[in-house]
């Protein structure tokens, strides 16, 4: 399970000139599944992204949390994280979860995210959609599940 994270003042997701999902300050998240992610993946995600310190204090320092300040999360499901370009010049996509593994986990996220208490707002699974921010810093983090784990 791979997550690129940002920082952010405001972001919002659109489909079909519709926005349907906004956020004020806190953490846009492009969620990318792959073939053997599972709930565990999910929970150890969602705990680290949402205490994870990356808002400043009073002394501008890099010290709160997305809890800590009351921000909310936009999640945004992003099949193209598992794109593989070590090859040629098209992505392969041979790792990423099937579609409806993918959406089972995407809103197993989504679920377990709003279980630690910080309002979410969603994209649409399988959607085009446009994703619109203001990067807050700019601040962006990559977090792989499998970079922390000896799964």
């Amino acid at each position: 399970m791979k997550a690129v994270i940002q920082r952010v003042t405001s972001a919002s997701v659109t489909v079909e000139d519709t926005i349907v999902g906004k956020i004020g300050q806190g953490i846009a998240i492009l969620l990318g599944i792959e073939k053997g992610d599972d709930e565990t993946d999910a929970d150890w995600l969602v705990d680290k992204i949402s205490t994870l310190r990356i808002f400043s204090d009073e002394e501008g320092k890099m010290n709160l949390s997305v809890i800590d300040i009351s921000g909310a999360l936009l999640v945004v499901s992003q099949f193209t994280l598992a794109g593989n370009c070590a090859k040629g010049r098209r992505p392969s996509f041979d790792t990423a979860a099937p579609a409806d593994e993918g959406k089972r986990l995407y809103d197993y996220f989504v679920e377990s995210a709003r279980r630690v208490g910080v309002p979410v707002a969603t994209g649409i699974f399988q959607a085009d959609m446009q994703v619109a921010l203001v990067n807050d810093g700019p601040v962006t983090f990559i977090l792989e599940r499998q970079q922390f784990s000896t799964k």
